[in-house]
């Protein structure tokens, strides 16, 4: 791929000492929006359908998470959420952005979660998609994400195990997830997050439930009911726990909420911010 029309690559800006891509799109309010952790992901792969439709009402920035992306991989970091919220602030701190709203997906949403309770001055209101946050039992989908051994055929796995509407995975999706998969430095840093028995992931993902029932912040949960990587099961109980929370579950949807059903995750998004 020339990198130079790659549209994964946008600005670059240092965080601490890690210097982070991100997109910075539209004005007003600003938006902070969290990738998951699938291999190969990106800010630009997770929100693609998300970021200019979001643009318009919001200034939405969008990182890659240290580790993934084209964000650096630094040598001998501990990956685990104290790395990844130190980042997030660090992020916010370069910014100059002393408050924003969150928009997180599944491992982004456990570390929106995270970042609101570790710093509520610093958090509006939060959007949690498909999000870890809670502790569950690992599902055999999220096992086979976060276990991920880079080839065709285990991609086209993965897709078949994200997406409910098969019609959305085609060889070509599966072929362009692969090759930014296997990209330099890609799988050698994701192999190293979640190390098996990834159980382990999901508790250091997971916040205290005594925490999470003590955000003040207004908060939307969206999740696929068919979803076979994050139980539905964990956003019902984060709706049970936050104060001010709403649920939206999405029938005939897997763990690509943003991406199957865009519109309409769009739309929920935006009615809910600007309320």
């Amino acid at each position: 791929m020339n990198i130079a029309v790659n549209p994964e690559i946008a600005q670059s800006i240092a965080a601490g000492e890690i210097s982070t891509n991100y997109h910075d799109q539209g004005q007003g309010a600003p938006l902070l929006m969290i990738h998951g952790s699938g291999p190969g992901v990106s800010a630009w792969a997770n929100w693609r359908l998300n970021i200019g439709p979001l643009s318009k009402h919001f200034r939405v920035i969008a990182p890659d998470m240290v580790g993934f992306g084209f964000t650096e991989r630094p040598k001998s970091v501990a990956y685990g959420k104290k790395l990844w919220l130190r980042h997030l602030a660090d992020f916010l701190d370069s910014l100059g952005l002393e408050q924003v709203d969150i928009v997180g997906n599944s491992f982004g949403g456990g570390l929106a979660l995270a970042f609101a309770i570790a710093h509520p001055q610093r958090v509006g209101r939060l959007v949690l998609m498909g999000s870890v946050g809670v502790h569950f039992p690992i599902t055999p989908g999220l096992d086979a994400v976060w276990g991920y051994e880079p080839s065709l055929e285990a991609m086209r796995g993965l897709l078949d195990i994200f997406a409910f509407n098969r019609e959305l995975v085609s060889d070509e999706l599966a072929e362009l997830r692969y090759q930014a998969s296997i990209r330099p430095g890609f799988q050698e840093s994701f192999s190293s997050m979640f190390p098996a028995p990834r159980q382990r992931g999901v508790d250091d993902l997971a916040s205290s439930e005594a925490d999470i029932a003590a955000l003040v912040q207004p908060t939307l949960i969206i999740h696929g009911r068919e979803d076979r990587v994050i139980p539905p099961a964990a956003s019902r109980r984060l709706f049970e726990l936050v104060p001010n929370a709403e649920l939206h579950m999405f029938g005939r949807c897997g763990h690509w909420t943003q991406i199957e059903h865009t519109d309409r995750f769009n739309r929920l998004v935006i009615d809910f911010l600007r309320r």
